[in-house]
């Protein structure tokens, strides 16, 4: 029997999600946890990667239960009371969904959805979790660039060296800065992001906003395929996953 699991973590402890030899993750913890709790092994296969750093609002993995007597178990609110007591604050599971066997958390995903969070005072809450950036930024500037990102489908140019994928060809159906009560807010929607793409392209933009480049800018940097002509990646810290579409899951 496949199940979903819908989660959420505080990425700061971890070096991202994908389970590595010499690193704490998320994945790696989760499936101890549900090993711990199910009495078998159990290895989920997460929506997607996310960088060290890097926080998640909604994030689905999928796994398989070779012993359905759980099954009851695992759609309770006291199964996922007690595999939240298992892990650690920066980890907290949301919902156990029953899918079909060949359901799957990565390839079936049709939207996917990021924030990028910036901030331009000091605040201690804040810390590790937006970025503070005390330069003031041209909104305007950065929205006229981040509208032309929605006519292109190659994204070369802000993808992580030396990744194996099989194209860099995504579908982007949303990029917009919003202003919040602590600074600005970038939100970005598509079918699938190579990686390190939106730390780039949050990096392309605010050199915009700040007047040093033209909104025009973009399209020389998405025409030449090459990662050396974007911006930097910005921190880690400010990013999060927000929301993932699966045609089978409603009720987010």
């Amino acid at each position: 029997m496949r199940y979903f699991v819908q989660l959420a973590y505080n990425g700061n402890p971890f070096h991202g999600w994908q389970t590595q030899p010499n690193a704490i993750t998320v994945q790696e913890i989760l499936d101890k946890a549900l090993s711990i709790i199910l009495r078998q092994k159990i290895d989920t296969l997460g929506c997607g990667r996310t960088d060290a750093g890097v926080h998640a609002r909604e994030f689905y993995a999928h796994f398989d239960v070779i012993d359905n007597s759980h099954q009851h178990d695992l759609l309770s609110a006291r199964f996922i009371k007690s595999l939240n007591s298992l892990l650690p604050y920066e980890i907290a599971i949301k919902k156990i969904i029953p899918v079909e066997d060949r359901a799957h958390a990565r390839y079936d995903a049709t939207l996917r959805s990021y924030e990028y969070l910036i901030h331009h005072h000091k605040d201690p809450f804040l810390h590790n979790r937006s970025w503070l950036l005390f330069d003031r930024l041209d909104i305007n500037l950065m929205n006229q660039a981040a509208a032309e990102l929605m006519h292109y489908t190659d994204f070369t140019s802000f993808s992580k060296s030396n990744t194996q994928v099989f194209t860099n060809n995504c579908k982007i159906v949303r990029a917009e800065w919003t202003e919040n009560q602590t600074g600005l807010k970038f939100t970005i929607s598509a079918d699938r992001f190579l990686r390190n793409m939106v730390r780039a392209i949050v990096g392309t933009l605010v050199p915009i906003g700040k007047g040093l480049n033209s909104p025009e800018s973009i399209h020389e940097v998405i025409k030449s395929k090459d990662r050396s002509n974007a911006g930097s990646s910005v921190p880690a810290c400010g990013l999060y996953l927000t929301e993932v579409k699966y045609p089978y899951i409603v009720n987010f």
